[in-house]
């Protein structure tokens, strides 16, 4: 008997099968109907570092207004930069070892893909609104020193002193105490004295799931001049990922650096993770990159670094080295203080 088959039987054996495929079209609906997969809706959710309470008050009211996301989040940080009690950024901010304030911000737009930054900025209070000119009338990333002040003065902002009584004593006393060793590197097993730091990071989505970011600071206090740390480099002190999330730090920059923090941080989320989990995940892998001089006996860092997240869902969370660290949050009902989690028990860095 012959293997071909004849076009008699092809077309009686496409007949059989009609009866087959009715059948299976009639119980379709026991399997369910090919289905659209789409994201949870946004929710509105401003997150910052501790020192900016009153910044993401301030974007909620914004973001419900329709502001966009990016223009949110600078306006927050500006209540910090502007506050010359706030020592960490802008004016008043803690000055290099020449008694000059330096200032670093960088800042990202999630819808655009677009980003701005400056670094060791001298004369301008607000950094982070020169980052947002560098974002929207360059193609570059990033400005520093002369270069960044000129750029901002063309845009119309005026060189101030942005040293206060209260910068310029600090930097006295410590100019009194300076000694040849203060930025010698740790040794293993050696203990030293970690100058004072402090950051303002700032996140916000709104309801369309759009996202942005900034961080701006005056950087370690009583730095080599021209020293730039993470904060305007993009994604170490910031990083957005309109589809997935933001992240952003503040702590010892330079521990920072080596992992891409903020970038990590967003990675992590994308791979399914909370933003919580994703800033612990962050701190442990900054830890392992840790030289041996900047831990100690047991292990532990000697030095502080804090984790901020989003996600495109509107959850928030953070997360600091030790117990004690808060940081800000509205999640549309109220601004609000919130326990960061943390990897070790024992005071706050």
């Amino acid at each position: 008997m012959s293997d071909r088959l004849s076009r008699r039987d092809f077309v009686l054996s496409g007949a059989a099968a009609v009866p087959l495929v009715r059948t299976a079209a009639k119980n379709a609906g026991a399997f369910g109907a090919p289905a659209v997969i789409r994201r949870p809706p946004s929710r509105p959710c401003v997150v910052a570092s501790a020192n900016g309470i009153r910044g993401v008050a301030k974007a909620m009211d914004l973001l419900n207004q329709g502001t966009d996301t990016l223009d949110a989040v600078i306006e927050a940080v500006k209540i910090q930069e502007l506050d010359p009690n706030d020592p960490s950024v802008g004016y008043g901010g803690l000055p290099n070892a020449d008694g000059v304030v330096q200032l670093d911000a960088s800042c990202m737009h999630g819808p655009t893909k677009r980003a701005g930054a400056v670094g060791a900025l001298e004369g301008i209070k607000t950094p982070s609104e020169v980052a947002r000119c560098v974002l929207q009338y360059t193609n570059h990333i990033l400005l520093v020193g002369k270069g960044a002040q000129d750029f901002a003065l063309q845009f119309g902002f005026k060189i101030e002193d942005l040293l206060t009584d209260s910068s310029r004593q600090a930097w006295l006393r410590w100019k009194a105490g300076q000694n040849r060793d203060d930025y010698r590197p740790a040794t293993e097993g050696e203990t030293f004295a970690v100058p004072p730091h402090g950051t303002c990071n700032c996140s916000a989505v709104n309801a369309n799931g759009d996202i942005s970011t900034v961080t701006t600071t005056a950087g370690l206090a009583f730095k080599l001049p021209g020293r730039v740390g993470d904060s305007p480099i993009i994604g170490d002190g910031d990083y957005v990922d309109n589809d997935v999330g933001a992240a952003g730090s503040t702590g010892r920059g330079e521990s920072n650096m080596m992992i891409c923090g903020a970038s990590f941080v967003v990675e992590q989320m994308r791979r399914g993770m909370a933003p919580t989990d994703a800033c612990l995940e962050a701190l442990r892998r900054a830890v392992a990159m840790s030289e041996p001089g900047l831990l100690d006996e047991t292990g532990r860092p000697k030095y502080g670094l804090t984790y901020y997240a989003l996600n495109k869902r509107g959850e928030a969370g953070a997360a600091n080295m030790t117990a004690g660290a808060q940081y800000a949050v509205h999640d549309g009902r109220e601004a609000r203080l919130m326990d960061c989690a943390y990897l070790y028990q024992g005071p706050h860095h």
